[in-house]
């Protein structure tokens, strides 16, 4: 006895023509095989080389490394438990600092604050930037005898090491790329936040909720969606970053950082495939936290 589920489910797929088919094999066929040639194909690969020494010319010259590549950088390598502090530290930075002051200046804009269309458009205008122009800009303002040191009325004599002194030259670097973080925070908070019903808001209000609660009791768990992709956002940035300390550096032994490493390592070792190695890693600290928090948030969901 046919249901009326199975008469609905026999009806959609009639209605799929031929070219409906082919649209839909399409679109969702040829991103897939991107996806898999451009990202997995070359992961995997990676993963593999990372266990062996290679120069990278010719196949045949591939030999057997074995863990050898990842006792090179686990032991005896001080380099690379810097680099993942520096990481740690620029993630804590965006969790603690940057990603909430995005968050806050959304939701701030979304209430339709005096000016907000001007605060709107300043702390968006960094987001259209690459963080390599973002790294020259600021390299040639923070410079000895550039733009803010000049104000300073200090030239090339008596200049202030900003980028020299560890003890501050960490907290510009993190402020520089908090410039752009809080921008494209901002703009995917507020995009979220257009979806939430104002009279949900308002009920919460007239009830007599305060601003704190509105916040997180309507406002945060209507964004889960959104607050998915900002962590997922914010690990990656933090792990990834590269281009800003490249531009300003140019070497991972200054301020050394993971995907520096794994660059100096690619670039420059000749036979050894100890960058492979640390990108191996790098995936995995991005892989793993990535992962986990989705498998919480979408198990909660299902409850």
């Amino acid at each position: 006895m046919k249901t009326a589920a199975t008469d609905k489910k026999n009806r959609s797929r009639r209605t799929l023509s031929k070219t409906d088919r082919f649209t839909l094999a399409t679109f969702v066929g040829i991103p897939t095989l991107l996806q898999i040639i451009l990202l997995w194909v070359p992961a995997v690969v990676t993963i593999i080389l990372s266990f062996t020494y290679w120069n990278g010319i010719r196949l045949k010259d591939i030999q057997w490394a074995g863990i050898q590549n990842y006792k090179n950088i686990f032991v005896n390598n001080p380099l690379f438990y810097q680099a993942l502090k520096n990481n740690g530290i620029w993630l804590a930075f965006f969790v603690l600092i940057a990603t909430p002051l995005g968050i806050m200046l959304a939701y701030q804009i979304d209430r339709g604050i005096k000016g907000h269309a001007f605060y709107e458009s300043i702390y968006y205008l960094p987001v259209v930037l690459s963080l390599a122009v973002i790294g020259i800009i600021w390299n040639f303002m923070l410079q000895p005898g550039g733009f803010v040191q000049g104000l300073m009325g200090r030239d090339i004599g008596n200049a202030i090491s900003i980028y020299g002194d560890p003890k501050i030259n960490t907290w510009v670097i993190l402020g520089i790329a908090s410039w752009r973080h809080i921008g494209y925070i901002m703009l995917l908070y507020l995009s979220g936040l257009k979806s939430v019903d104002p009279a949900l808001k308002e009920a919460a209000a007239i009830d007599g909720a305060t601003e704190w609660q509105i916040f997180r009791k309507i406002i945060l768990p209507t964004m889960q969606p959104v607050n998915i992709i900002i962590v997922v956002i914010t690990l990656i940035e933090s792990l990834r970053a590269f281009d800003l300390v490249y531009i300003i550096y140019g070497s991972p032994t200054i301020f050394p950082l993971l995907n520096l490493l794994v660059f100096q390592n690619f670039a420059g070792q000749g036979i050894s495939m100890k960058g492979a190695a640390y990108a191996v890693i790098l995936l995995l600290l991005c892989i793993v936290p990535i992962i986990t928090y989705l498998r919480i948030s979408f198990k909660e969901d299902l409850k």
